[in-house]
């Protein structure tokens, strides 16, 4: 066969995406008039009118994302505190709280569609050999756009940030964090010492789960892989079902978990499509005093008595400090920012867990009773969507990237290590389900690549298995575009600038592919789409050449940046934040997101970054509640139980 056309491969992308948008607009309505539980209309949170902003707050958190939403509501517990919540987003949609929409979210208007700066060692598969690196522009920041995967990252993990110096931030420190965030309703875990059932944040498993679900278990066995009923329990290195950030199978995310149940109170103020231009901070005394930011195009200067606080993300936030005076002096100068504080830590010790996309395998119902593997046709039936109507199940509950997940120790990683370095997803829908629909368009893979590989089998019966990239050595940077804050940070991802990174990629390949080959998925003829097509992008590559081609063309961001504002002792020129998430040299000014990871944790960082949320607010209580406390006369107040029924 000849090499398929990728312009007539764009041409049916685009003739097929407007039906599947008239799809997402009707699915729209039917619950708008059908599902009140997704509406919510009593709880969705109430942007606060500009002309009902104070001028002066005692707390401004800037970003209402993972951490964002955290802090804020629990600083909003202390009735004797005013805080401001900004965000530069809208409210969730309806259609975000359907996991298997979640590709559909890529870049939309929830996304700040933020790029790599090209680069040809890695995404050279993507247009322009640029990788798409989504980010929630909205209440709930990424948490609304994300894949709602509940990791909490392996117990070294943070041992290893206290080895570092940062005190109070090992597992025993921050596993009570954990269980207070937690309300764990899976009955086969939730009653272990180590999880929470009391907390804002719903875990549950992913409902509908496909048929392929037992081949990739028994596989997995044939592999002599332990299967455990989490993968949050005392070893990492198991197979299992998938916990995620859900609640009665649809997304919980952190606007849902942490602001729809406080919002009201008179003391808290959510400002949504609020757009922070600056921090500002006093140059003689170093200290951050307020926000500037624009709402309806109009500027607005806002005090804070006592912190200003950033959960803007591992891009934001950097960028946030930069033109706030706040990071490189070389690089601020060249900007003409004036220098207030010399930080050359803040934008670097970028991290991402980076995988290899695309390891697609064509397969065969042995018994001849239809696919079985989940597509996008699935979801227009007319039983799909009345199963999601009136039941709350089928396949708009499923969770299409990973169905089982799994650990596993290359032979990179010390024998016996319980640290695994690479994480296995095993998904009943890959690239073919959509026809490039959504999830090759979210990732930015180009007409070309996507034709060149993908077209001919499109809807074909199909499943994915993908490995990721634990604990990279490689490290990005971020650098400034400008000092206008609209123009978006430059981001320099440096994938595979140290070797091992890719070698114990391509051993995580490889073992994607021996799983493929056992008797269990061989028994549905899993066949690499790769061996099918004579005109593939690597064909002609043997060995682990070709495995490093898969991995340098189809380089698949997780969407996990962190550690662009390292948190570490003031004697490391290159740590941003203390342990107390201070910003070292500037008073009044903490970060509490993603970017004070000095390292990456084992898994989906989502979790770990509420974590971040919850610690954060009570290292801010603990500093001002003295103060507080020696007030006279002080009412009493009590705080919001987030236990949930």
């Amino acid at each position: 066969m000849g090499p398929v056309d990728a312009h007539g491969a764009l041409l049916r992308i685009i003739y097929t995406r407007p039906g599947s948008i008239v799809m997402l607009l009707l699915l729209d309505a039917i619950i708008w008039l059908q599902r009140t539980d997704i509406v919510d209309y009593q709880n969705r949170v109430q942007d606060i009118p500009p002309q009902f902003i104070y001028d002066v707050y005692d707390f401004v958190v800037v970003g209402a994302g993972s951490a964002g939403a955290a802090v804020a509501a629990r600083l909003s517990e202390v009735c004797s505190w005013n805080v401001l919540l900004l965000e530069a987003g809208q409210d969730e949609t309806y259609l975000t709280d359907l996991p298997y929409l979640y590709p559909t979210l890529q870049r939309s208007n929830l996304d700040w569609k933020f790029r790599t700066e090209p680069n040809p060692n890695f995404c050279q598969g993507m247009e322009n050999n640029q990788c798409a690196w989504p980010r929630g522009k909205v209440l709930g920041g990424s948490s609304v756009l994300n894949a709602m995967m509940y990791i909490r990252g392996n117990p070294a993990d943070y041992d290893e940030w206290e080895s570092f110096g940062n005190i109070g931030w090992s597992w025993k420190d921050v596993l009570p964090y954990f269980v207070k965030m937690e309300n764990v309703r899976d009955p086969k875990i939730a009653n272990q010492p180590y999880h929470g059932t009391t907390g804002p944040q719903t875990v549950e498993l992913f409902r509908n789960r496909s048929v392929l679900m037992q081949y990739f278990f028994e596989a997995a066995k044939q592999m002599n892989q332990t299967i455990a009923d989490e993968m949050n329990g005392p070893s990492q290195n198991v197979f299992g079902p998938l916990h995620g950030s859900i609640r009665d199978g649809l997304r919980c995310s952190t606007a849902k978990a942490y602001l729809r149940p406080v919002w009201r109170r008179k003391n808290f103020h959510v400002s949504m499509h609020s757009m922070v231009e600056k921090i500002l901070i006093d140059p003689k005394d170093k200290r951050a005093y307020g926000v500037l930011f624009r709402k309806q195009n109009v500027l607005h200067y806002v005090l804070a008595l006592k912190e200003v606080i950033l959960s803007a993300g591992s891009l934001n936030t950097p960028q946030l400090l930069m033109i706030s005076g706040v990071g490189a002096k070389a690089e601020l100068e060249a900007h003409d920012i004036e220098v207030i504080h010399d930080s050359p830590g803040v934008g670097k010790n970028l991290q991402d867990h980076v995988a290899t996309g695309g390891i697609t395998f064509l397969i065969s119902n042995p018994n001849n009773t239809g696919p079985l593997s989940i597509s996008l046709i699935q979801s227009v039936s007319g039983p799909a969507i009345r199963d999601f109507i009136f039941n709350n199940s089928g396949i708009f509950m499923n969770m299409p990237s990973c169905q089982v997940m799994g650990f596993i120790n290359t032979k990179y990683e010390p024998v016996g290590s319980t640290r695994p370095d690479i994480q296995i997803f095993m998904s009943a829908q890959s690239e073919l389900a959509d026809g490039g629909t959504w999830a090759a368009y979210g990732a930015a893979l180009s007409h070309k690549y996507y034709a060149t590989n993908f077209e001919r089998w499109v809807f074909h019966d199909s499943f994915l298995i993908m490995p990721l990239l634990m604990r990279p050595q490689s490290r990005g940077h971020l650098e400034l575009r400008s000092k206008n804050p609209y123009d978006k940070i430059k981001i320099y991802p440096n994938y595979f600038a140290v070797r091992r990174d890719i070698d114990i990629l391509i051993e995580g390949l490889k073992y994607c592919l021996r799983l493929a080959h056992t008797p269990a998925l061989q028994a549905l003829n899993a066949t690499l789409i790769y061996k099918t097509e004579s005109h593939a992008t690597c064909s002609g590559r043997t060995g682990d050449d070709f495995y490093e081609c898969l991995v340098r063309h189809f380089s698949q961001t997780i969407y996990h940046p962190v550690g662009t504002t390292m948190m570490g002792p003031k004697s490391d020129p290159m740590a941003v934040v203390d342990d107390q998430l201070r910003v070292h040299g500037i008073g009044g000014l903490r970060v509490v997101d993603a970017g004070i990871m000095p390292t990456i944790v084992t898994g989906n960082t989502n979790a770990a970054v509420i974590m971040i949320g919850e610690k954060g607010a009570d290292l801010i209580k603990a500093a001002h509640l003295p103060d507080l406390l020696k007030q006279p006369n002080l009412a009493p107040c009590s705080t919001y139980n987030f236990k949930y029924n």
